[in-house]
């Protein structure tokens, strides 16, 4: 069976943490796509404000198989 997937970038964020932000961003995703395979965290990071993390942020690319159209 041949299969073809296509890889997007996208960011989550948290006020919480890391793992919080990569399931915001898996779940935003899986609003819009179908048939979602994988993720790879591929950056971390975050803001501070007044010497405090104010906010996680994840980089993953998240992996969609990509479909037969129906035409």
């Amino acid at each position: 069976m041949e299969r073809t997937y296509k890889i997007i970038e996208l960011v989550g964020i948290s006020n919480a943490n890391y793992e919080e932000a990569i399931k915001n961003a898996v779940t935003k995703a899986a609003e819009s796509l179908y048939e979602l395979s994988w993720f790879e965290v591929v950056e971390l990071r975050g803001s501070i404000d007044k010497n405090q993390v104010t906010e996680f942020q994840a980089k993953l690319k998240v992996a969609f198989k990509l479909i037969k159209s129906q035409a």
